[in-house]
C-alpha cells in the first residue's frame, strides 16, 4: 500500500518550470503555500504591494485584474459545489492545465496529425493480425485511435471517476461521522462547506495526478486497467516517441510493439466479461475496508478554524484522515495484485510470442516494459496517491512464466480457456508453484455454468406453466 494514500499525502509537486509560476503568484517576497491552486493567489501574510497593514493588498496586490477575477470565480465554484465526493469539473480543468504546461522535459502536447493517425491504425491492424496466431481470443478493438494527451484525459476521466469515487466517498463519510447527530444538525452549513472544500481538494489532487499520467502513458491500458471506451485501441504518438527516444530501436518497431500490447489488453477485457468488474470490485473492496481514527479526527476538528481554509488543508496533509490497515484492505490488495499480475503476465507472454519471430527488438522491448511496470515512474507513483494503493503487477515475471508453461503444456486453447471463470485462474500460491498448477487437473466450469443455465431455464418454464 502506498505511503501517501488518496487525500492524505502532500499535494503533487509543481512542474519543473514551476519557478516561473511561483514568481507570478508570489512577487515581492516569500509567501505561504497555495492550497487551492488559484493562479497567482497568495495567502495572508505573503509579500506583496501594500504590506502587512493591508491584508487585501497582501493577498491580491501582486495579481493583475484578470487573475483576480479568475481567482474569485474559482473560489466561488469551489464553495458552491454540491456534487459527489470529488469535484470532477475542477479535476478535469486542472488535468487539462497540467497537460498544457508540458512534461518535465519540456515537451508540450500537440494535436495528432493525419500521418500519425494512419500509422497508429496500421500498427493496430498488423498487431491484431499477428495476435490471431497466438491466442484463441478474437480481436477486441473495433477501432484504432491516436490520441493527444488532452484527448487521453477527456476519454479516461469517466473511468477515473469510477475508480476514485468509492475511496473519496468513504473518506467523506468519515468526515461527517465525527460530530454527534444533534451537533451535525447545528453545524449543517459548516459541514456543507467542508464537503465542498474536500471535494475541491480531492479534485485538485486527482486532476494533477491524471495530468501527470497523461504525459507518460502510451495507450489506454498502460496501467493494466481499461481506462478508455470499450472497443477502442488507443495509442499516444507523442508519448510513444518519447518512450522510444533512447532505446536505439526503430520508431515503427516501438509503435508496433506497443500496439501489440494495447491490442492484447483489448482482447482480454472485451472477451472476459467478468474481468473488469473483478478488478474494479477489488478496488471498491479496498475502499470499504478503510478505517479512520475518529478520535484523532475529533481532536483535530475541535481545533480547526472554519474561517481558515489553509488550516483545513494542513490538517489533510498532516494525516487527519490517515487510514488504518485492516484485514479487508489487505485481502482486497492481495486479490488485486494477483489479478493484475495475471493480466500483465498473459499480455507479456502473448505479445512476446507474437513479436519474437518478427521484431529484432522483441527481447529488448519486453525487458524495457517489464522494468517500467515493475518499478513505476513518477506518474505511477502519483497515481498511487489517487486510491491509496499501487496498481503494479508485483509478480509479473512469475505470471508470465506460468502462462508460457501453460501454453507448452495445454496449448493456446487450454491456456486461454482458464479465463472462462475466475475460479479457474491461478492463485497467488500457484505463482509460487507454477509447475504444480500447470499439470493439475482443472475443473471445467463452462460445463457447470451450462448445467446451471439449463436448470434456470427449466425453472422458468415450469413456473410459466403453472
Amino acid at each position: 500500500m502506498s505511503d501517501t494514500p488518496f487525500g492524505f499525502g502532500l499535494p503533487p509537486e509543481e512542474p519543473d518550470n514551476g519557478d516561473e509560476g511561483k514568481k507570478k503568484g508570489n512577487q515581492g517576497g516569500q509567501g505561504g503555500p497555495n492550497p487551492f491552486g488559484f493562479p497567482g493567489m497568495g495567502l495572508p501574510g505573503a509579500g506583496g504591494q501594500g504590506g502587512a497593514d493591508n491584508p487585501f493588498a497582501a493577498m491580491f496586490g501582486s495579481m493583475n485584474p484578470n487573475d483576480l477575477g479568475a481567482a474569485f470565480q474559482q473560489l466561488g465554484q469551489m464553495l458552491s459545489y454540491e456534487g459527489g465526493p470529488v469535484n470532477w469539473d475542477m479535476a478535469k480543468d486542472i488535468a487539462r492545465q497540467t497537460v498544457s504546461q508540458g512534461t518535465s522535459d519540456g515537451v508540450k502536447d500537440v494535436s495528432v496529425g493525419v500521418a500519425e493517425k494512419s500509422a497508429v491504425e496500421e500498427a493496430v491492424r498488423l498487431a491484431d493480425h499477428w495476435l490471431d496466431g497466438v491466442t484463441s481470443l478474437p480481436s477486441g478493438a473495433t477501432t484504432a485511435v491516436a490520441w493527444s494527451r488532452a484527448e487521453w484525459v477527456e476519454a479516461t476521466l469517466p473511468v477515473w471517476k469510477e475508480l476514485v469515487d468509492p475511496v473519496a466517498e468513504r473518506v467523506g463519510a468519515a468526515m461527517g461521522s465525527v460530530l454527534p447527530e444533534e451537533m451535525q444538525a447545528m453545524a449543517g452549513p459548516l459541514l456543507g462547506m467542508m464537503r465542498s472544500m474536500g471535494g475541491a481538494m480531492f479534485g485538485q489532487q486527482i486532476g494533477q495526478a491524471v495530468g501527470v499520467l497523461a504525459g507518460e502513458v502510451v495507450g489506454s491500458t498502460d496501467i493494466g486497467l481499461p481506462l478508455g471506451p470499450a472497443g477502442k485501441a488507443a495509442l499516444l504518438p507523442l508519448n510513444i516517441e518519447g518512450f522510444g527516444k533512447d532505446l536505439g530501436v526503430p520508431s515503427d518497431e516501438v509503435r508496433l510493439y506497443l500496439a501489440l500490447r494495447e491490442a492484447a489488453h483489448s482482447r482480454l477485457f472485451a472477451h472476459v466479461p467478468w474481468l473488469r468488474s473483478h478488478l474494479f470490485g477489488a478496488i471498491e473492496g479496498y475502499a470499504r475496508g478503510i478505517k479512520v481514527d475518529t478520535s484523532k479526527m475529533e481532536e483535530m476538528v475541535g481545533q480547526l478554524d472554519p474561517s481558515n481554509p489553509e488550516q483545513l488543508q494542513e490538517a489533510l496533509q498532516g494525516g487527519m484522515f490517515q487510514p488504518q490497515d485492516t484485514p479487508e484492505q489487505k485481502a482486497s490488495l492481495a486479490r488485486l495484485e494477483t489479478a493484475l499480475a495475471l493480466v500483465e503476465g498473459w499480455v507479456d507472454a502473448v505479445v512476446h510470442e507474437a513479436a519474437k519471430p518478427r521484431l529484432t527488438s522483441a527481447d529488448a522491448m519486453r525487458e524495457t516494459m517489464r522494468r517500467r511496470r515493475a518499478s513505476g515512474g513518477p506518474a505511477e507513483q502519483t497515481f498511487a496517491t489517487l486510491i491509496g494503493l499501487e496498481l503494479r503487477p508485483r509478480r509479473l515475471r512469475d505470471a508470465s512464466r506460468l502462462w508460457a508453461s501453460l501454453t507448452d503444456a495445454r496449448g493456446v486453447d487450454g491456456r486461454d480457456g482458464l479465463w472462462e471463470h475466475p475460479d479457474m485462474l491461478p492463485t497467488a500460491s500457484d505463482l509460487d508453484d507454477p509447475d504444480g498448477f500447470v499439470h493439475r487437473e482443472q475443473m471445467d466450469f463452462s460445463e457447470i455454468d451450462k448445467m446451471l443455465g439449463e436448470a434456470a431455464e427449466k425453472r422458468d418454464e415450469d413456473g410459466g406453466e403453472k
